[in-house]
């Protein structure tokens, strides 16, 4: 099949955050269309594609990215027109060689990306089917099951909590509505929950969630199970923590933020093994810094009851999967697409997780857009469970829609059973045969 492409046009618009983020719209011969738009995270990974801005202070605080706009329409523009929307590998290599540069300096990660899923995007319009029916190579069987970030972490104005994100996870449903049911409920029974500890009303955070009401996880996540309980889930509904460690990592003496105190990688890691003792905890992700890879396979050791998932760790990069993967450091990985910045280094890093037998887990970013390609990743790959954030805020609730539409459009479709990847409800240390 050939369809060229015969436009590529840009924009700056704005993201959840309010903050200007890049959009591109390719249209080919048969009238076909796509757009894309790069969205960026708030905990970002050095390792991750360069986001291109413009760095001007007098406009969005130097965060305008005009000069992106400029490099997609007039260099990545002239060099793709003509060219198969159906040849998205041919397109991202043609873009990475244009850009020259191993973190996509030169052009903008941002940029490439954006171009990459409007090219994606616009293949799938002019074969007009939806893209995760072309993702997946025809009809979906299962709906991953949403991840919900409800506590966020962060510097409060009386202490930090150091781990970044309390998730709940509603795996025992066959139905993606019931599950999205259930975790609504939840986190609007966690506001009176938070209410009664507090003695006010919990804050909104910056990611949407509940603002952290201590610096201690464990209080954090027995207030979570009690609003589970009180809601009749328990058994069903299980956590999930990641604690993007790199934020509050301290190079020089090599210690995390724990409550307060700096702890060595050790305590870290034993602190967190209490953590999954007490509580059903279906993954605990970004545990150390982005370089602490010795410590990262002592984790992924150690929490035998729970998956070890890596992301600034592993930035959706098949270099750092590889590593991770002849290191025994994760069981999985945050598929962020923008992190590698294009469509086709995320698949390929999709590809060698699963030969490689390692959990891939699609993560939408804290600035997020409305039509964010990685639910059509998450449906059409057909993933275990996927991270959607706080059931709050237009384009987390959008994220929640589309799951519910995919699920509607294809019958017979159920929600993917996790069951057998829980690890806290495998068999005890005897049975070797669960690991």
């Amino acid at each position: 099949m050939e369809d060229k492409i015969v436009s590529i046009r840009a924009q700056q618009i704005i993201d959840c955050k309010c903050r200007p983020a890049l959009e591109v719209e390719v249209r080919t011969e048969s009238g076909a269309v796509g757009r894309g738009a790069a969205p960026t995270g708030t905990s970002v990974g050095m390792h991750e594609a360069y986001v291109l801005r413009d760095g001007d202070k007098s406009t969005y605080n130097g965060l305008s990215v005009h000069k992106a706009v400029e490099k997609a329409e007039t260099v990545i523009g002239p060099a793709l027109i003509g060219m198969n929307v159906y040849d998205q590998r041919g397109i991202d290599m043609t873009m990475i060689k244009l850009d020259g540069t191993p973190d996509k300096r030169n052009l903008g990660g941002n940029t490439i990306y954006s171009v990459s899923i409007a090219v994606f995007r616009a293949a799938a319009d002019s074969r007009r089917v939806p893209l995760y029916n072309v993702i997946a190579g025809g009809d979906i069987q299962a709906i991953p099951v949403p991840c919900f970030n409800v506590i966020n972490g962060g510097k409060y104005e009386n202490f930090t909590q150091a781990f970044n994100e309390f998730l709940i996870v509603p795996y025992g449903t066959e139905s993606v509505d019931v599950a999205v049911e259930m975790a609504i409920t939840v986190f609007q029974k966690l506001s009176d929950v938070l209410t009664d500890y507090l003695g006010s009303k919990p804050q909104v955070a910056s990611s949407y969630g509940y603002a952290a009401p201590s610096d201690d996880p464990e209080v954090i996540l027995a207030l979570m199970k009690k609003a589970v309980d009180a809601c009749g889930y328990s058994g069903q509904i299980a956590f999930a923590l990641d604690c993007a460690s790199s934020e509050f990592y301290d190079a020089e003496s090599q210690t995390y933020l724990l409550k307060g105190q700096r702890v060595g990688s050790n305590e870290l890691i034993a602190y967190t093994k209490c953590l999954t003792e007490k509580f059903d905890l279906v993954f605990v992700e970004d545990l150390l810094d982005e370089n602490d890879w010795d410590g990262y396979t002592k984790a992924n050791r150690e929490l035998s009851r729970t998956l070890v998932l890596g992301d600034d760790l592993t930035v959706t990069n098949i270099e750092y999967l590889e590593r991770a993967y002849e290191t025994k450091a994760v069981s999985g990985f945050i598929l962020k697409p923008n992190q590698v910045g294009t469509i086709t280094e995320a698949l390929d890093a999709y590809n060698f997780a699963q030969s490689h037998k390692m959990i891939a887990v699609p993560s939408g970013r804290s600035g997020g857009v409305v039509d964010d390609v990685v639910m059509d990743f998450s449906v059409g790959l057909q993933v275990p469970f996927q991270k959607n954030g706080a059931p709050r805020s237009g384009e987390r609730i959008e994220k929640l829609n589309f799951l519910m539409r995919a699920s509607a459009r294809n019958p017979g479709s159920r929600l993917h059973d996790i069951r057998p990847l829980l690890r806290f409800s495998a068999p005890g240390p005897d049975d070797h045969s669960s690991h």
